[in-house]
């Protein structure tokens, strides 16, 4: 008989459901106590320790020693197996039964010599199931391996998430025995959970959140949790609210299974290939048990690792991408960052992973997925959209710290045009774990009310992997269509998009960068990985240019694509977004300064090879006394010196009037550095307050040179009892800019160092590269949008220009700048010690320049003289005969610039010899110009980013050239097809 009607208190009914669901204080009357039924000890635990990580074959083959729960292993990044032998009790025929497993560190079971099943207890995965339902005739008795790496999710920080890794951490096995699972009592924990999730965060004023109160009391007081009899009593009183549907208005979520997986970060890139199949091997189990779940999945790197090193695990992928559950996505090599790579490395992340996409799963990728990268450049909605992709998506801007991005569902627009239809996940998360109260934020967080009723969900640990669990898809089953909740469907991009698409007609277009008001740190941090980048940039430039000039010279000329495919995906690795940032552990860097040198061997070796190729009767090869130079240019237009000292004279003069009064040009200035929480990424706004000038002069000025061709002066500066600078001026007859080689003995805590110079030249905008192109940035702090960026990136060059004349600062290292007011900044040096604590320690050496010009930047060839700097020329030693002249390409508008010559993949599926140009509009003009070449050229066909031919688009070869025809901005590449 039911008990008399009591007058519910709100806090004290919710109170006893959320004690009854988690059982503190209580743990023989709650229901979590339950999960658990019988257990039963392991046979054998035995276990072997390496520094090494090793394959499963070497690895079973190794001596075990006895372990027992309680064992410590260790130390960090070091590698403990465990051999475990059991034998499940007859008894428990017809049960689930389950290894459980808690250990620090994170685990893999090995069974049959596959990987099974990941084990962390941080990602919530303690438990593989042996069997789900127990045969008396399965065999009870197997051996299974468990491989532990010593680090954990996120690595293994010293006492905070980002501190560097305690070498010495030790890590313990806290349980392994046998369960029987309580499947019944699982399902009735995420009944309750949703229940009391949806009191607490539908709120007091919505009449839903007393019925979901009143409910769960009543199940508490039906449920006897020592008699599972009780049990479909309360399930079914659950599912009848769960049956209760929602109206046809309700917003819909678009959830799909994720996990990021930072390819190095707090743990180097040897880590992530396991933390890849751990991740992905849980998926494919997810998976078996789960027929609606999909899952989401970017960078080819990734693939490429578990390719390799787990083959019969990658196959299980292939089979579920076929069925269209595992969903490759972004079509990158990496997640790389979205400010620093350069244009074309912009597009080879794409070229490299939509080819992979296309040849291991048959399908180019139509999404550009790029979740946790720290602003995203104003040229890749071009570069999106040339490589095949019409949809973006990302959530990081929602981390701004100051403005709020006013969008969640936009059409993006580059600087020349292109648009993409852009997403941001409302619930500001790529690792949602499918509670209640996120999806609740990912609707009523959608900035677009009104206009679009549909938003993605991101489900599964991330950053250091883990990715979606049982209980996650349990949760969201449960939601799929309940009164009261957004509707919740299981999804994939290509539906979701296709979904946005119906509603396009009612977006907002956001025209520009998606800069992200916080890390702006990571353009200045870890500055040997940013010289790295782009000295390796501008070899592998080189070695592609020179490579293809020697393919259309010599018939026996081998082109290096193997090997330039390999050291473009080394560099394209560094610019994972953790990596080229500088927001890695020590580790990461050490890798990434030998992927650095590796590029910088091979891709010279490359480059003497094309040399030897295109002139090697003209090279020195013996004692002959008498030699001349063969000077290689491998830039589109002449660099000619004449010697003139009144050209010197007159930039000396124009240096100086350029400078405002009663300033000094080239001021070192230092401030303290010290971020809120993210040292290596962070760089905040009241470092400015901290300003002070490098005055200190440890060896005065002297002249190093006084000839016709080069005068330079040197000195030296104390930076602190730590630290030094050494600096040689440099002023080179006809040379328009003045260079600063400068040299830094760097041995600061938390301190920043930049480069001022205060100019007599005013304007409301300056003017900074990006890829292909620049765009405009205020020099005011009018607004909050406009004081948020007061610290910004740029490429080799930026400019602060009036009418009719403007300086340019020049750089061949450098990102980090700012200009404000009338003051350009170049960053050069931070210090952080999180996560490296060495970072950015040692010496350095680095060339920026100053470039005074009359006119506008454009007239003055500012453009021009950056690839310059960045680009010097080659000279070789060669016979003093007259080496003749030779150009390959040259185009007639100095507004053009031809960036890249290479060999073409395909060309149109024939066997033919082809060369891909890739040039861009740098003014932001339409303009219309010639391509010259004194190549081989037969045919000449517009191609995409991907090399894809238009055969439709043939070019005509005219006496000329080629003439093409550019608006604002516009990348184009073209196929050439040499003659045979």
């Amino acid at each position: 008989m039911a008990g008399p009607q009591v007058l519910k208190h709100r806090r004290t009914t919710l109170e006893r459901a959320e004690k009854f669901l988690s059982g503190p204080g209580f743990p023989d009357c709650s229901l979590r106590g339950r999960l658990f039924g019988g257990t039963c000890p392991l046979v054998s635990l035995s276990c072997f320790q390496t520094p090494q990580r090793i394959p499963y074959d070497e690895a079973v083959r190794q001596e075990f020693r006895p372990a027992k729960v309680g064992d410590s292993f260790g130390p960090t990044w070091w590698t403990c197996w465990f051999k475990v032998e059991l034998s499940i009790p007859r008894e428990w025929v017809g049960k689930e039964v389950h290894l459980l497993w808690e250990s620090d560190g994170e685990g893999m079971v090995w069974r049959d010599a596959q990987p099974v099943q990941g084990l962390t207890k941080e990602g919530e995965k303690t438990s593989y199931i042996l069997t789900d339902n127990l045969k008396e005739a399965e065999p009870h008795s197997l051996t299974v391996y468990v491989e532990v790496a010593c680090n954990g999710l996120f690595g293994a920080g010293k006492g905070s998430l980002i501190a560097p890794p305690d070498p010495d951490k030790k890590f313990t096995l806290h349980k392994a025995e046998l369960v029987v699972f309580n499947r019944d009592v699982h399902e009735l924990l995420v009944d309750f959970e949703i229940l009391v999730d949806m009191a607490k965060f539908l709120g007091e004023e919505n009449q839903r959140s007393f019925q979901m109160l009143y409910v769960a009391n009543q199940m508490v007081n039906l449920l006897d949790v020592t008699d599972s009899s009780t049990f479909p009593a309360v399930r079914h009183r659950a599912s009848s609210i769960f049956r209760q549907k929602n109206g046809e208005s309700q917003h819909t979520i678009h959830a799909m299974g994720h996990c990021h997986i930072d390819s190095a970060w707090l743990w180097p890139y040897e880590e992530s290939i396991r933390k890849c199949a751990r991740s992905w091997v849980t998926v494919v189990r997810l998976m078996e048990k789960n027929p609606e779940f999909t899952f989401v999945c970017s960078q080819a790197q990734q693939f490429e690792w578990v390719r390799n090193w787990y083959p019969g695990l990658y196959a299980q992928i292939q089979d579920y991408a076929k069925e269209g559950r595992f969903i490759p996505v972004g079509g990158t090599w990496v997640e790389m960052d979205g400010n620093l790579p350069s244009g074309e490395s912009m597009v080879r992340q794409f070229l490299q992973g939509q080819r992979f996409f296309q040849q291991q799963f048959g399908k180019l990728c139509l999404e550009f997925w790029l979740p946790d990268t720290f602003g995203y450049s104003a040229q890749l909605p071009q570069l999106m959209r040339g490589c095949g992709i019409r949809w973006f998506l990302t959530q990081k801007l929602s981390w701004s710290l100051v403005n709020t991005f006013p969008h969640s569902t936009f059409f993006w627009e580059g600087i020349d045009g292109s648009q993409v239809l852009t997403h941001f996940p409302p619930g500001n998360s790529y690792d949602l774990k499918g509670r209640v109260e996120e999806m609740l934020k990912t609707m009523n967080n959608n900035k677009d009310k009104g206009r679009v009723n549909h938003s993605a969900a991101l489900f599964g640990f991330g950053d250091g992997g883990g990715g979606p669990t049982q209980k996650m898809l349990d949760r969201l089953k449960r939601m799929s269509d309940t009164d009261g909740l957004p509707r919740v469907q299981m999804s994939t991009p290509d539906h979701f998009f296709s979904m946005l698409e119906k509603e396009k007609t009612q977006l907002f277009t956001w025209t520009g960068e998606l800069f992200l008001e916080l890390h702006n740190g990571t353009y200045t941090t870890q500055a040997q990985i940013k010289k790295g980048n782009r000295e390796c940039e501008r070899i592998l430039h080189d070695a592609e240019v020179l490579s293809s000039f020697a393919l259309t010279q010599k018939n026996t000329f081998q082109y290096p694509s193997i090997k330039l495919q390999h050291l473009w995906r080394l560099l394209l690795l560094n610019q994972f977004h953790d990596v080229l940032p500088g927001s890695c552990i020590q580790l990461v860097v050490e890798d990434a300064m030998k992927y650095y040198a590796e590029i910088r061997s091979m891709g010279g070796l490359l480059i003497k090879d094309a040399v030897r190729s295109l002139f090697g009767e003209l090279l020195l090869t013996g004692p002959e006394t008498e030699e001349s130079l063969l000077v290689l240019n491998t830039l589109p237009w002449e660099r000619t010196e004449v010697i003139s000292r009144t050209g010197a004279k007159t930039l000396g003069a124009i240096v100086l009037e350029s400078v405002q009064d009663g300033h000094c040009a080239n001021q070192f200035v230092i401030f303290d550095d010290v971020p809120l929480y993210w040292d290596a990424w962070d760089v905040m706004d009241y470092h400015l307050e901290t300003r002070k000038p490098v005055t200190t002069l440890l060896k005065p000025l002297a002249i190093v040179l006084t000839g016709s061709l080069r005068g330079s002066v040197k000195f030296s500066l104390q930076i602190s009892e730590r630290s030094v600078i050494t600096q040689e001026v440099i002023l080179d007859a006809m040379c328009p800019y003045l260079r600063f080689l400068t040299q830094v003995d760097w041995n600061e805590a938390h301190r920043f160092l930049k480069v001022e110079f205060p100019l007599r030249v005013r304007s409301m905008n300056a003017t900074y590269e990006i890829q292909f192109g620049h765009l405009q940035r205020p020099t005011h702090w009018n607004t909050s949008w406009d004081w948020a960026r007061f610290e910004v990136w740029t490429h080799k060059w930026m400019d602060l220009s009036e009418h009719g004349f403007g300086v340019a600062l020049l750089n061949d290292c450098k990102y980090g700048a700012s200009v404000h007011k009338n003051v350009m900044s170049l960053s050069l040096l931070r210090a952080p010690k999180s996560p490296d604590a060495t970072a950015d320690i040692g010496p350095h050496e680095f060339t920026y320049a100053m470039m005074p010009h009359k006119g506008s930047f454009h007239e003055a060839g500012v453009i021009h003289y950056a690839y310059n700097l960045n680009f010097p020329l080659h000279t070789v030693p060669a016979v003093s005969a007259q080496c003749p002249a030779w150009s390959a390409f040259s185009v007639h508008s100095p507004a053009v610039v031809l960036e890249t010559v290479k060999q073409a993949r395909t060309v149109l599926s024939r066997q033919l010899d082809g060369l891909v140009v890739r040039l861009y509009e740098s003014h932001g003009s339409t303009v219309v110009t010639w391509l010259q070449t004194s190549l081989p050229v037969k045919e000449a066909i517009n191609c995409d980013l991907l090399e894809r031919p238009d055969p439709s688009s043939h070019l005509p070869l005219e006496e000329h050239g080629l003439k093409l025809s550019f608006t604002p901005f516009q990348v184009r590449s073209v196929l050439l097809i040499l003659r045979q």
